[in-house]
Formats: structure tokens, sequence, C-alpha cells
């Protein structure tokens, strides 16, 4: 409380909102010194929490949500960062599945410094709430993104990964720039320390590679940014609220 000058970061959800897993993410930027963010993109339309299984989930709540309006609900979290103590030009993005596409995009929509997507679809059909996919904006990104994916996630092809890269190796300055990693034993939500999909070893080398990323573009000076902490607060016996039986894939 107070504070000033501080790097931002957002950090947007999976289909199942801000659970613990998500504040818990937020918790770890703050304990590097960033100011971070974990909004609720789906208040409008509804609690994920409130059903049953991924179907409900996606028809229910993910289908009803609009690319604009998160690109717009985004934008207000960036302007209150940057009012309540963070520091312009210091602003970097991340998120997990459905949040990681949502990095892309935003990444083509605003010029912050950097992103980092975990796990998010590429490609898809279009349709009016979800009108581009990131391979369609991958050459105007305006922040250079890593994307960190799975060799095994079954929902996200290596084909589609080829597509973006040679997307982003036609694109803009920031696309040239940015990287994707494969990680060939990982499957979907490997970071997910809360689900079967964890893989202990690819989230952690992950995890240092996405703060490596955000001091490499300047999100944050590497002389402010304290020692890696790659333990999750959930590995510390942090509380966990919520059902993983639910949970296929998010």
């Amino acid at each position: 409380k107070g504070k000033t000058d501080l790097p931002v970061v957002l950090v947007v959800s999976e289909i199942f909102g801000v659970h613990e897993y998500i504040a818990d993410v937020a918790r770890r930027f703050a304990h590097q010194g960033y100011l971070a963010l974990a909004p609720d993109l789906f208040v409008r339309q509804g609690d994920p929490m409130a059903y049953g299984s991924i179907a409900e989930v996606m028809s229910k709540v993910i289908s009803k949500v609009p690319d604009a309006q998160v690109m717009q609900d985004l934008d207000a979290c960036r302007n209150w960062a940057l009012a309540n103590g963070g520091k312009a030009d210091h602003v970097g993005i991340t998120g997990f599945c459905w949040g990681g596409r949502m990095v892309w995009l935003y990444c083509a929509h605003v010029p912050v410094q950097a992103g980092v997507a975990w796990y998010g679809r590429l490609v898809g059909t279009p349709s009016d709430l979800a009108p581009k996919n990131p391979v369609d904006i991958a050459k105007e990104l305006k922040a250079p993104v890593l994307g960190l994916y799975g060799g095994k996630d079954q929902g996200i092809t290596q084909e589609s990964v080829e597509q973006m890269r040679k997307a982003l190796a036609d694109g803009s300055a920031a696309a040239k720039a940015s990287e994707i990693v494969v990680y060939p034993d990982a499957g979907h939500g490997f970071h997910a320390d809360y689900r079967p999909s964890y893989n202990a070893k690819d989230a952690q080398d992950g995890w240092n590679r996405a703060l490596a990323w955000l001091r490499q573009h300047q999100v944050v000076a590497a002389a402010d940014e304290p020692p890696q902490d790659g333990m999750c607060q959930t590995e510390r016996g942090f509380p966990q609220t919520f059902p993983v039986d639910k949970l296929l894939s998010g």
C-alpha cells in the first residue's frame, strides 16, 4: 500500500474464473515485486463455479463472453493499475488456457511491454463474439509474447503451433521477437498444480522463463526483482477451494 512505480502484470484465468490457483499465481507475482491483478472477466455472464461440468461452463458462461468485452475490461484493469501505483511502460500480461488465448489477442490490441501465454488456443472457427484467433492477429502484435505449450496437449495440435510460428515470422517486429516453447512431455494445464495434468519440472521451467521474459522486455528491471521462487502457495499448504474432480481440460 502506498508504493509507486511498480511493474504491473495482468493475470488472466482459465475458464474456471478467479479460483484459488489463479489468485495464488497473482500472489506469486506480487512476491516478485509486481502489482498483480487477476480480474473476474466472467462477472457479467455468471460464475463458472456454479456449474458441474466443463460442457456447462462452456455453454452457459464462456460462449457468451465477447472478445471485445475482454479487451475493454483488460484496458480498464491496466488503467486502474497505472492510477494506483503502477508504472507506465512497465506492463505485462499472462494467462492460462482461455486466458492464454486472451494474452495473444491483448498484445495485438494495445502496446503493453510483453505477454506470456500458457497453452492458449491458437486457431479456431470465427464467430460474432470471437471474430479472430491468435493466428489471425499474429502479424499485428504490438508486444512480444512467450508461448508455453505442451507437446502432448490433445486440444492444441502441433500443426497449429507451427502455423502460429510461421505467422509470427512474417509479422511485426514484436511478432518476430515472440517465441513459442513446446515441452514434449507436457499436456494441457501443465502449470496447474491442483490438477492431474501438473508437470512440476516443466511448470518450474515455464515459470522461470516467464519471469525472465518479463525482465528481458523491461516489464521489471533485473535489479528490482527478488530471487525467483518457483514454489506455489498451494505447495506450502495453502487451502484448496476448487473441486478438482470437475476438471478435465480447462
